[in-house]
């Protein structure tokens, strides 16, 4: 691997809980540990994971969006910081952003311009007319950067369909911290007795925001179908979302009770650690899963659609059903479950660690930069 220091600036919206700001974070600690100037440029300073960068060493600049409007005036603050910075890489993070760094880029000489692909397939008739405008300029754009990562063989192949450049993106999968997430009985014995769990419940879980691509009417419908097989089941929607309210609807609907908790935002390494069997319900638009490949570092079990690299991710050491079935999700809960006593949980870890570890994100990617940008 070369080392030659290079300079980075990572550009995202903020830093509030998700999978790709994640990746931003983890991303920034490692080339920081390696050696490497990393600064983080955010058009809104906020969100929890801010926390997870304190005593780093790694600058912040707030860009200070007022909302979503507020277009000319934030784009003059972009384009005067990401000059006054000169870095030699400026890697944009999701579309928002990337739309961002093309239109900074005729202001910054000199810096290379990476975007990142983060999903696949995605259904933007669920969203509004700004969401789907932005992917639209996002493909006629998409020869402007001079890199784009993807992190899932999916996303790439369906942003290439749309029009993307095929020659200029590489596909790097996301990283795990796996010191962070990891089997953990302390924090399995509290979070289970926090949600009233007793010692022979089945919890399983959910991990995403409500969100309509994650799928939750379908788990909450498999929930229906596998919990009235096995009354010692309980279920988990770990998340929040703007889906919240007419998700417990459905949940009412469905009689399921007492045995379906939302959680709202939990702390993910304490909540995975309380499930038995993890699951992924989603219809399209999955990249690379973090929640899964978390899940598996905490060595659970996983069941997941067909969707995105989620099949991927899981190998063999899961269990992989088509989308939009409940059925087959609570067919497979149930086949789980009665194979639990059985389940070993440092396979699904290892598999983690030996192909998706943060260490090998970080590396591929400075790979990348150095190989397809010439650095």
């Amino acid at each position: 691997m070369p080392t030659k220091r290079i300079s980075v600036v990572l550009l995202a919206r903020s830093l509030e809980v998700g999978g790709a700001e994640r990746q931003l974070v983890g991303l920034a600690r490692g080339l920081r540990e390696r050696g490497h100037l990393v600064k983080i440029v955010l058009f809104y300073r906020r969100g929890a994971l801010l926390a997870d960068l304190e005593g780093s060493g790694i600058p912040i600049v707030d860009l200070r969006k007022a909302g979503r409007w507020d277009i000319v005036r934030f784009l003059l603050r972009g384009a005067v910081a990401l000059r006054r910075e000169r870095p030699q890489i400026i890697y944009s993070f999701l579309g928002g952003a990337n739309l961002v760094a093309c239109a900074i880029r005729p202001f910054v000489r000199g810096s290379r311009f990476v975007w990142s692909i983060r999903a696949s397939n995605m259904d933007l008739d669920s969203y509004d007319w700004v969401r789907r405008l932005a992917y639209r300029l996002e493909c006629r754009l998409s020869r402007t950067p001079d890199l784009i990562i993807a992190n899932s063989s999916a996303g790439a192949a369906h942003s290439v369909g749309n029009g993307f450049a095929h020659d200029r993106i590489v596909v790097i999968p996301n990283g795990i911290d796996t010191d962070r997430f990891k089997p953990d009985p302390g924090r399995r014995a509290a979070q289970r007795s926090a949600w009233g769990l007793r010692g022979n419940q089945i919890a399983v879980g959910l991990v995403a925001r409500l969100d309509p691509m994650k799928g939750h009417k379908i788990f909450l419908k498999a929930a229906q179908l596998a919990g009235s097989k096995n009354p010692e089941m309980r279920f988990f929607c770990v998340g929040s979302g703007p889906q919240m309210q007419s998700l417990e609807l459905i949940a009412d609907e469905l009689g399921l009770g007492d045995r379906l908790v939302f959680t709202g935002e939990s702390e993910p390494v304490a909540a995975l650690n309380a499930l038995d069997i993890a699951c992924s319900s989603s219809l399209w638009g999955e990249g690379f899963s973090n929640s899964i490949a978390e899940a598996m570092a905490c060595g659970l079990p996983c069941i997941v659609t067909d969707v995105g690299d989620s099949g991927q991710i899981v190998g063999a050491t899961g269990t992989v059903v088509p989308p939009g079935s409940a059925t087959a999700i609570a067919n497979a809960i149930l086949r789980q479950a009665e194979s639990l006593a059985s389940h070993r949980a440092d396979e699904p870890r290892a598999r983690i660690i030996e192909n998706f570890s943060m260490s090998m994100m970080v590396e591929n990617t400075l790979q990348a930069f150095h190989e397809q940008l010439g650095l």
